[in-house]
């Protein structure tokens, strides 16, 4: 195994405590159990659209606004900028609340990448984009996140997915090509290489 140039994050549930409610979420924009949120969205008539982007927006804006960081995750970040890895943030959140995050933890990122940079993760385009950015190419990358979305855009980049189960089975079937259980064992791998 070789160290990554770069590592790329998600951000909910990745860099912070997973606290984004995706079930209500669903349930007050009147969306079916499990289905994807922007996926879902993009088929909408324009009107209901615009209502039901106030309802995400309102849930992106207090994860944004209240998030604590994920154990271990400037720790992490400060280790990676020590040893010259590039660091981007990948998320299908909005540019808006991914600026609100970064006010509150001013997190050395070199790139970030939202929603309006589309399309989103799982295409492997935000990724791409990241890696041409930081000047490296996505086989040198590792794609770190908590979601299936995260492992399917890895694999669709060629870059190297890290699933972080935070204690969970694995409910999709998309492979990563490595499991650790947070930040924390995540640095432990990358301090064993």
């Amino acid at each position: 195994m070789i160290f990554p140039l770069a590592v790329l994050f998600d951000m909910d549930g990745t860099l912070t405590v997973p606290t984004f409610d995706f079930p209500a979420v669903r349930m007050a924009m009147g969306l079916p159990e499990g289905a994807p949120i922007l996926e879902e969205m993009a088929k909408m008539p324009p009107a209901q659209r615009a209502e039901v982007e106030g309802i995400l927006r309102r849930f992106e804006d207090e994860v944004a606004d209240k998030a604590p960081l994920a154990d271990g995750c400037e720790e992490l970040i400060a280790y990676l900028r020590q040893r010259g890895v590039a660091i981007a943030l990948i998320t299908r959140n909005r540019r808006e609340s991914v600026a609100r995050f970064l006010q509150r933890y001013p997190l050395p990122i070199d790139v970030w990448i939202s929603r309006e940079d589309t399309p989103h993760k799982p295409h492997p385009y935000p990724l791409e984009l990241a890696c041409r950015r930081l000047g490296v190419l996505p086989g040198d990358a590792w794609m770190v996140g908590d979601g299936q979305f995260d492992v399917e855009a890895a694999i669709n980049a060629g870059a190297k997915g890290v699933w972080l189960s935070l204690g969970r089975q694995r409910p999709f079937a998309a492979q990563p090509w490595r499991t650790v259980g947070d930040l924390l064992e995540l640095m432990a791998l990358l301090q064993g290489l």
